[in-house]
């Protein structure tokens, strides 16, 4: 089995990534970004059905931006106590 390239690296501290160490965890920001834009839009339309898929996009978008983000960072998401892995 290969070793996935990682996009994000490891936070020193805490739990959860760090900054993005590759173009493609950029491109990831960038994505989810203009998918929250769509979302945003589309709640300002205001009917009570455009509000509901912009909540489940929301929803959608952020578990999926969150999974991949765990995925593909060095070391994966474990509380870290500040020294290096």
């Amino acid at each position: 089995m290969t070793e996935r390239t990682p996009w994000f690296s490891a936070k020193t501290h805490g739990y959860g990534a760090g900054w993005p160490i590759a173009w493609q965890g950029w491109a990831l920001i960038a994505a989810y970004l203009a998918v929250l834009g769509v979302v945003g839009w589309l709640d300002r339309l205001g009917f009570g059905s455009t509000r509901i898929a912009a909540f489940a996009l929301f929803v959608s978008a952020t578990a999926t931006f969150l999974s991949v983000v765990a995925q593909r960072t060095r070391g994966g998401w474990k509380w870290r106590w500040g020294k290096r892995d």
